[in-house]
């Protein structure tokens, strides 16, 4: 765990772990944990820096929103949530790769935010979408929601995650996929 009176860790300092544990589960470590962590893929190619209030929550959602590039990571806890020192550290660990990674740049949107089904509708779900009316829609985003979530359950359990995983409800009623 870092102060805000010590020098910053750089990437190269770090271990790196295994994304999923051998039980099939994210390291628990990180419960509740205020920290900056790196993100890299099946290579080692760093994909996503981010920091988060709970670095085990944060880690979840990226899984389930990109299972094929969360295989490594790299993760620094703070004492105190500090948005300055992540950010700073968050800087300077992209700029020791090089590059801006995916989950920063032109993937950010996939990396950070819900895992929106709508996008992913078949023309037939859209057809069916654009000639109901509102509870209707709510229906067929549903529907879209589910059908996108077993797709999601079926690439988590090809990498041997075990772990539980359960999408907020209500989200599927807009066609989202977050984690309750």
């Amino acid at each position: 765990m870092i102060s805000p009176h010590t020098n910053l860790p750089t990437l190269a300092d770090l271990n790196e772990i295994a994304f999923i544990n051998p039980e099939g589960q994210i390291t628990d470590q990180f419960d509740g944990k205020v920290g900056i962590y790196a993100i890299f893929d099946q290579t080692k190619t760093l994909q996503c820096v981010g920091y988060s209030r709970d670095v085990s929550l944060s880690l979840r959602q990226h899984l389930i929103r990109k299972p094929q590039e969360c295989h490594w990571l790299k993760v620094q806890t703070i004492e105190r949530p500090n948005r300055t020192i992540l950010q700073e550290i968050c800087d300077a660990w992209i700029a020791e790769n090089g590059t801006t990674p995916a989950g920063n740049g032109t993937d950010a949107e996939q990396w950070n935010q819900p895992i929106d089904a709508k996008v992913r509708m078949t023309p037939e779900e859209q057809a069916t979408y654009a000639a109901s009316d509102d509870l209707g829609r709510t229906k067929a985003l549903k529907q879209v929601a589910r059908r996108v979530e077993a797709e999601v359950l079926a690439a988590l359990e090809q990498r041997g995650v075990k772990m539980p995983i359960r999408f907020d409800p209500k989200s599927k009623e807009e066609g989202l996929l977050d984690l309750k």
